[in-house]
């Protein structure tokens, strides 16, 4: 018996075009199901249909049928079917609602009647499933974007569901903690239906492979059909052996930290005796585990924090990409938002939205977009802007490997005018855009 039923499913947000058209699909007990496709086509809003907040809390037109855990999402409210379906979102930011992480992981355990005296250590198991046990007692203001989004799967472990929807579960994560995250939700025992941008570790350990574009599904198949499938119609989504970077030529010097350390008020020691160089001409990739002190880094590189202790450096204008992007958008149209950053130039402005493959997006609104075209909108606003030093802060999450393919060959290509720091988990966009690699490092218990 299926575990949820998706027929003829056509859904459109209010105002808007199809996000999709005519999907139907079964999902057993247990198995893993990858969901691939690009920026844009789909993915996320079959996950929220999966999870009933299509159409309960998106509004708009709805057509077909989802069942899911004997329940017709139509007529189930989604706090009704919580408990059985978790879900763990694109942006964990947006998910968490209390300030400590005990408290986070509680709060779903608290809202389906679960015993008082359970609760406790069920947060504690799931915290520790996730590698997580240390961040008892932390702030949630204080987590790096990597250790929220353990917090956020941890709550939905801790629910014990039936489905685990995970929507984009590594994007934050260092290689390590992305790989035992995908060895662990491959081992629960319930269903897990598991969009990524970065696919090889999902199709390393998935039964099936769904491929979505345009609001179709253009692939149902095994993992082994599915691997077949993609190699002959997208390659892109199948690990390769990275292009090698030509030499830089030398560059004068556009950045420099010397011996910089930083603490947040009331934290311990982020950065201690940290440095780095950065040479007009190059781009270096930024690498470490979750907590090491990638962003602070950067931003401190940008001039947005100033040093506990060292010398930070900057000859030139900087332009900084934060992880979130999406939280900065005030405009309403897409080419006003790059827009403000060279004082109201819409052609400048269009030219770079053009850059980043968003030609004809140019009236859109911004909160239209899916997260990889917010992602796209908010790099060709720094792009605009023509820096000395360019700083992007993980600047592929949320995109699909083509576009991730476009973006290196964008940097490349604009790299001799600048020098460009890419803080990243990606380690195979690392590897295909980056002169060199830094990495920071922090000793962080392992967890499987």
């Amino acid at each position: 018996m299926a575990l949820a039923s998706v027929e003829r499913l056509s859904y459109s947000y209010p105002g808007r075009r199809p996000a999709l058209r005519d999907v139907s699909l079964e999902l057993r007990p247990a198995e893993v199901v990858a969901v691939l496709g690009p920026s844009g086509s789909g993915k996320s809003t079959l996950i929220r249909a999966l999870a009933g907040l299509v159409p309960h809390f998106h509004g708009g037109r709805f057509e077909g049928r989802v069942e899911v855990c004997g329940e017709d999402t139509r007529r189930t409210r989604p706090a009704d079917l919580a408990g059985r379906v978790a879900t763990v979102f694109q942006d964990p930011e947006d998910q968490v609602v209390f300030g400590r992480v005990e408290d986070e992981v509680a709060f779903g355990l608290e809202n389906v009647g679960t015993a008082p005296a359970r609760i406790a250590g069920r947060v504690s198991a799931a915290l520790a499933a996730v590698g997580s046990e240390h961040l008892l007692g932390r702030r949630i203001a204080e987590l790096s974007a990597g250790e929220l989004q353990r917090v956020c799967l941890a709550s939905a472990l801790a629910l014990e569901p039936e489905l685990l929807i995970l929507d984009e579960p590594t994007s934050q994560l260092d290689p390590d903690a992305a790989e035992a995250l995908l060895r662990l939700a491959s081992g629960l025992g319930v269903a897990v239906v598991l969009s990524e941008q970065r696919p090889a570790g999902p199709l390393e350990i998935c039964d099936r492979v769904l491929f979505l574009d345009q609001g179709r599904i253009l692939l149902d198949a095994s993992r082994d059909e599915g691997l077949g499938w993609l190699a002959r119609n997208r390659p892109a989504y199948l690990e390769r052996a990275p292009a090698t970077p030509s030499a830089p030529a030398a560059g004068r010097i556009v950045c420099r930290l010397e011996e910089v350390s930083f603490a947040y008020r009331g934290g311990p020691p982020v950065l201690e005796g940290a440095g780095i160089e950065l040479r007009c001409g190059e781009v270096v990739a930024l690498t470490g585990p979750n907590g090491s002190g990638k962003t602070t880094l950067a931003k401190l590189a940008a001039g947005l924090l100033p040093p506990d202790r060292g010398v930070v450096e900057l000859d030139g204008r900087s332009a900084y990409l934060s992880q979130d992007p999406g939280r900065y958008l005030v405009r309403d149209r897409t080419d006003e938002e790059v827009a403000l950053g060279v004082d109201g130039d819409v052609a400048r402005a269009r030219a770079a939205l053009a850059a980043v493959g968003l030609e004809g997006f140019e009236e859109r609104h911004p909160r239209d977009l899916s997260s990889g075209e917010r992602e796209r909108l908010a790099l060709a606003s720094v792009l605009v802007t023509d820096p000395d030093l360019l700083i992007l802060d993980e600047p592929t999450r949320g995109v699909d490997p083509e576009r991730k393919d476009e973006l290196a060959g964008l940097l490349r290509a604009q790299a001799r005018g600048r020098a460009t720091l890419v803080v990243t988990h990606d380690v195979t966009f690392a590897a295909e855009v980056a002169d060199r690699t830094v990495s920071l490092g922090v000793e962080e218990s392992a967890y499987v």
